[in-house]
């Protein structure tokens, strides 16, 4: 297929341009054949455009003359959607201009923008946030709904779980990931009736290019024993907070016990290789990019505070997406899931 094209909202973030441009040039070294269209103020893109040694068209600028503040209400973002770089690069991809869109804005402001314009696929309610999650496996785990929905049904959560199993495939290479819903108990009779339901249609849904295991614990999200774990966004964004926090107050911790004495600083030094490994695993830029999954097109957002080798990783993932067709692997698993589900219906006539 042809080169991933990328829109780029140049005025997200904590950093702005400078964390975008140079996450895109980080990009670019890798893989050449990467495009993008980076939207913002054009002359503070421009100047930081002129930092950089980018490939002949690899980057097209186009001015925005507005951009989304950090706590602009959702409401009030979609009312300035037109002329705003996130906006604007979310139209791109709804227009064909681009693959995919990225941005490290507000968080809420990009989920009403990007579902406003791009509306849900075909047998999707709702869309989910997705990312991944650093786990002591061979690989990192999928996680949602990290945020986007509060309350969520039997339905939804199967959608997710659908949605998450052909993000797993594509992003991590696996042909039938192991799934879980994250519960109170992993025992069949705890959890709402919500959980209990989803998980009886998962277990009938043995023709989905997924394993279903049921239901997972907080404390096991690490552990590397589920590639996908599926939850509603109120107890998947509290469980996602959690585990960053504790992740900074391990390496805090660590940090302050090496310096507490002179012995301390020289068990410092002889540890040092082994806490380079804990500091590159915990750190959020090596797994960065989360996903809206269900809309008829693809949106990465970004952590606000990423650096440009988390940029970077987040571009990696976009491009991953477009170039094994994620929309299109998501929409055959939820026909199939239909097309099963009403046989079944049918039949119980």
């Amino acid at each position: 297929m042809a080169a991933p094209r990328i829109a780029i909202d140049g005025m997200g973030g904590d950093s702005g341009p400078a964390a975008m441009l140079g996450g895109m040039a980080r990009a670019l070294k890798a893989d050449p054949s990467l495009r993008f269209l980076v939207i913002g103020d054009e002359a503070l893109v421009g100047a930081e455009l002129d930092k950089h040694v980018f490939p002949a068209g690899s980057v097209e600028l186009l001015h925005a003359p507005d951009a989304i503040k950090g706590d602009e209400k959702p409401s009030q973002a979609l009312r300035r959607a037109r002329t705003t770089s996130m906006g604007m690069a979310i139209a791109a991809v709804k227009d064909g201009r681009a693959d995919a869109a990225l941005s490290a804005g507000n968080t809420g402001a990009l989920m009403a923008i990007a579902k406003l314009a791009l509306r849900t696929m075909p047998g999707i309610d709702r869309p989910a946030l997705t990312a991944l999650l650093p786990t002591l496996g061979e690989h990192d785990c999928v996680m949602l709904d990290l945020g986007a929905n509060t309350e969520c049904d039997a339905q939804n959560l199967v959608q997710f779980a659908v949605m998450g199993a052909a993000y797993a495939r594509t992003v991590l290479g696996l042909k039938k990931p192991r799934v879980k819903l994250l519960n109170i108990g992993t025992e069949e009779l705890k959890g709402t009736d919500e959980l209990k339901e989803a998980a009886a249609m998962l277990r009938e849904a043995s023709y989905l290019p997924l394993q279903f295991d049921g239901f997972t614990e907080g404390d096991q999200l690490s552990r590397g024993k589920v590639d996908v774990v599926v939850t509603d966004g109120f107890s998947g964004n509290i469980a996602l907070k959690t585990a960053e926090g504790t992740a900074r107050f391990v390496t805090d911790l660590l940090r302050r016990a090496f310096t507490s004495s002179l012995r301390s600083k020289a068990g410092f030094a002889l540890s040092k290789p082994a806490l380079h490994m804990l500091k590159v695993h915990l750190d959020p830029n090596n797994h960065n990019g989360a996903v809206f999954l269900g809309l008829n097109g693809l949106v990465v957002k970004s952590h606000g505070g990423a650096t440009p080798k988390g940029i970077c990783n987040a571009i990696n993932v976009a491009a991953r997406m477009v170039r094994n067709d994620l929309a299109r692997q998501v929409g055959e698993d939820l026909d199939n899931f239909r097309a099963h589900a009403f046989n079944g219906s049918e039949a119980a006539k």
